[in-house]
């Protein structure tokens, strides 16, 4: 009875918990609490914070990859495959942080090549401990979170390569003369070796096949869901629905505006330009500098062209700080401006037509698209939401853009974004600059549109009252809602929620053309 009880305990998941899964549990506390009882856009963080949960649990069929085929993630030689057909491999239930490649054992760091040489030997020491079919019998092995070695690649490369970049390692009972370029393609779900297509010093092409696997199991929910991410899909479901959800007729009425929203623009190539110069790669430094034009769709679809691999801290701090606009503009704004200045009262706008709404939807979608074709998706989405909207014969269509569609996109896409949030993957030193970095996008941004205001009004005779400038970044409409909040602060009876609406509008346009921008002249 006895034994039948720890058998069973053992059979639980218990032990794939870590330390990083708890310091997640905190982490998920917090958002819940901001989105619950504080009210921070609860739409976003509620689902974030729940995928989040998910993440950090050992979960079963959530977002396990289906078995399949196992390709080259690059052309060049298979320096050896590991697996056999006819045999087994092995996918834990949790899989930790595992190395893309030797240099990635090494690390960043500039370290001896006697340091370099006992860093790669521990790792394959502790591989050949922890993979070994004995090993996988053993629960606590499995709890290591390491899948099975496939194959190590080899990429085609005509540099000369130095010893300082050679190691030789004992593995499976052979000795590997490894380099520190070599590619390691890892199991993706456990099953049967049924094929082996590449041995050792083949040549094998990008997405060449190299094993195949079979399994009677198939992927877990969200691995199918993520997809809506990895291809492109909700972004611009997103902008559809904030499109039939946007009124432009601020916009239009004072076209000044628009110089607020292109002004919040700083921020972005302010981090794009910092981030280059801590050691971030041209892609990724662009991709993280979107971070500040607090819009989470153009974040994940810039991302996912330029720096795939770094879409979850990306995403992830894009709509945290969205959802955070309550906490970090209000402090920048009151610093920036004067008393007086946020006392500013702005004259009524204009009413603006029907006909002038559709042909400003139909003359910025040909605008933006003629000038950056990379983002027609999103921009061709707001628009024709923004065109159901106001044309005034396609309610049904406008009204679902508006509830049904944006609500269970905002549920996917926001689960799906919190569920890349691992603990093993975010508690990590690129993780957390990416998190701090966007914080410093999301604040230039917000100072860019005050002190644009401020600069404008030297200028006019109609004074911009400068709170407004800070709802350049395009966090619809949350960043208008809190001038409006700041504004009344100052003058209980000051209304200047449509007057910032204008401005964070052309946030929108502005943070997709620079993505665009960015694509075309760095991804090209």
């Amino acid at each position: 009875m006895t034994q039948s009880l720890i058998d069973l305990l053992f059979d639980t998941s218990i032990f794939y918990v870590d330390w990083r899964m708890i310091v997640m549990w905190v982490v998920v506390a917090v958002l819940m609490y901001l989105a619950v009882y504080k009210e921070f856009e609860p739409l976003l963080l509620v689902p974030i914070a729940f995928g989040a949960l998910l993440a950090n649990l050992p979960t079963e069929g959530v977002v396990n990859k289906p078995a399949g085929e196992i390709i080259s993630p690059t052309s060049g030689q298979i320096v050896r495959t590991f697996a056999k057909e006819g045999g087994k491999v092995f996918v834990p239930r949790v899989v930790k942080q595992i190395p893309v490649d030797v240099a990635d054992i090494i690390g960043k760091e500039p370290i001896s090549f006697r340091d370099a040489d006992a860093k790669v030997d521990q790792y394959f020491t502790f591989l050949e401990e922890v993979t070994s079919p004995e090993s996988r019998k053993d629960t606590f092995k499995k709890a290591k979170g390491i899948p099975d070695l496939i194959a190590i690649v080899r990429p085609d490369s005509n540099k000369v390569v130095s010893s300082e970049e050679k190691f030789k390692v004992n593995f499976r009972n052979e000795v590997l003369e490894l380099q520190k370029d070599d590619i390691f393609v890892w199991a993706q779900a456990s099953g049967d070796v049924t094929d082996v297509f590449a041995t050792n010093n083949a040549k094998v092409d990008t997405g060449e096949r190299i094993v195949n696997v079979y399994s009677a199991r198939t992927g877990g929910l969200y691995h199918y869901l993520q997809l809506g991410v990895l291809l492109e899909i909700f972004p611009p479901l997103i902008f559809l629905g904030v499109g039939a959800l946007t009124d432009f007729g601020p916009l239009i009425a004072n076209p000044k505006t628009l110089l607020l929203g292109g002004a919040a623009q700083f921020g972005v190539f302010a981090t794009f330009i910092g981030a280059y110069f801590l050691g971030f790669s041209t892609p990724e430094a662009a991709s993280i500098g979107i971070i500040g034009g607090a819009d989470g769709p153009t974040s994940i679809f810039i991302t996912n062209k330029l720096a795939p691999y770094l879409l979850a801290p990306i995403a992830v701090a894009a709509y945290s700080y969205m959802a955070l606009v309550p906490i970090i503009q209000p402090p920048i704004m009151r610093w920036l401006t004067t008393e007086s200045e946020r006392k500013i009262r702005m004259k009524s706008m204009r009413k603006v037509g029907k006909v002038e709404k559709l042909i400003f939807a139909l003359l910025i979608a040909i605008f933006c698209i003629l000038l950056v074709p990379d983002v027609s998706a999103l921009v061709g989405m707001l628009m024709l939401g923004n065109f159901l909207r106001e044309c005034g014969v396609c309610e049904r269509l406008s009204k679902a853009a508006q509830n049904e569609l944006i609500n269970i996109t905002t549920i996917f896409l926001g689960t799906s974004v919190g569920i890349t949030m691992t603990g093993d993957r975010f508690i990590r030193v690129d993780t957390l600059s990416i998190l701090a970095l966007g914080v410093v996008a999301f604040s230039f941004s917000t100072a860019a549109g005050v002190l644009m205001a401020k600069t404008m009004n030297l200028f006019l005779k109609e004074k911009i009252n400068p709170l407004i400038g800070s709802a350049g970044v395009s966090a619809v409409p949350m960043a208008a809602r809190v001038s409006q909040v700041e504004g009344q602060k100052a003058d209980p009876s000051n209304f200047l929620l449509m007057h910032a609406m204008g401005p964070n509008v052309s946030g929108v346009i502005g943070t997709a053309l620079v993505a665009g921008f960015f694509i075309a002249t760095i991804a090209h």
